[in-house]
C-alpha cells in the first residue's frame, strides 16, 4: 500500500508539473474547486463529486440519471441505492424532477444540527465546512484507523456539542437517521463494508478538501455498495453509540 500511495503522488506531482499526460478527465487532473456561482451543499461527498465533475461542477439541476451515473462510477453503488438517495433529495426541491446542491441547506429536512462539519442553522452559516467543528470530531479519532466505535464517539460528541451550544438545537428522528448516515457513508466509502474501518487520512482529506483521496491511494469499492451495506453500517454506528452510553 506504501508503494500505491508513493505512485499516487508522483502520478499527481508529475501530471501538475505537465511531465506526463494523464488520460481526459482524470480524476487527479479534472478536479476544481467550486467557483463563487456554483452551488454546494452541507455534504463534503456530493461536493467532492461535483469538484471532480462526476456531477455537474455548477452543482444545479441534477436529475436521476445523472445521480446513478455519479454515484456508481465514482463510488460502485448500485442502482437502487442511488434511486433511493435521489428521491430523498428531491424533498428538498418540491415539485421537481431535479435537486440543485444548495437545496439540501434547507433546515431540518436533510440537513441537521449536530453536523460533523457544519455549524447548525441557528448560527448562519450550515452548508460551509468549518475547521473548528471539524476539528473536535476528528479529536476522537484518536488512531490511524476509524472504526464503527470512533465514528460513533465522534458523532455524539458534536451532538452534544450543538445541544449545549444552540438554544434552538433540534435532532428529531429523521434527524438522527440522517445524523447516523453521515457517519456510516464515510466508512462505507473510504473504508470496508466487512469491516467497518476507514482510513483515518482518507476521512480527513475527503472533508477538508472536498476531494476523493485518489493521491493517498484510495480507490473506490471493488464489490458494489447496496442500500442495505449501508442500512448495515447505520445500525452499526448505532449499536456502538448505545453500548458507549
Amino acid at each position: 500500500m506504501k508503494l500505491q500511495v508513493l505512485l499516487a503522488f508522483a502520478v499527481a506531482t508529475l501530471a501538475a508539473a505537465g511531465s506526463i499526460a494523464c488520460p481526459p478527465n482524470h480524476p487527479l487532473t479534472d478536479w476544481r474547486p467550486a467557483g463563487p456561482d456554483d452551488d454546494r451543499a452541507p455534504c463534503p461527498m456530493l461536493n467532492a463529486l461535483a469538484n471532480h465533475g462526476y456531477l455537474p461542477h455548477n452543482g444545479k439541476d441534477i436529475g436521476e440519471e445523472t445521480i446513478i451515473h455519479a454515484f456508481g462510477t465514482a463510488l460502485n453503488f448500485e442502482k437502487f441505492f442511488s434511486r433511493t438517495l435521489f428521491k430523498n433529495a428531491l424533498t428538498t426541491n418540491l415539485n421537481a424532477t431535479t435537486f440543485s446542491l444548495a437545496n439540501l441547506s434547507r433546515h431540518n429536512i436533510l440537513e441537521h444540527d449536530g453536523s460533523l462539519s457544519r455549524g447548525d442553522f441557528y448560527f448562519g452559516d450550515d452548508h460551509s465546512f468549518n475547521q473548528t467543528l471539524f476539528n473536535e470530531t476528528r479529536s476522537y479519532w484518536p488512531n490511524a484507523n476509524i472504526d464503527p466505535q470512533s465514528a460513533a464517539r465522534a458523532r455524539q460528541a458534536r451532538v452534544n456539542t450543538s445541544n449545549r451550544t444552540n438554544p434552538e438545537f433540534k435532532l428529531d428522528d429523521t434527524g438522527k437517521g440522517n445524523s447516523f448516515g453521515e457517519s456510516a457513508a464515510y466508512l462505507l466509502v473510504l473504508g470496508n463494508k466487512t469491516t467497518g474501518i476507514a482510513r483515518k487520512s482518507w476521512v480527513e482529506f475527503l472533508f477538508e478538501n472536498e476531494r476523493l483521496p485518489y493521491e493517498l491511494g484510495w480507490e473506490r469499492a471493488q464489490e458494489a455498495i447496496s442500500l442495505s451495506d449501508f442500512g448495515s453500517m447505520v445500525q452499526r454506528v448505532m449499536d456502538a453509540t448505545q453500548s458507549a452510553k
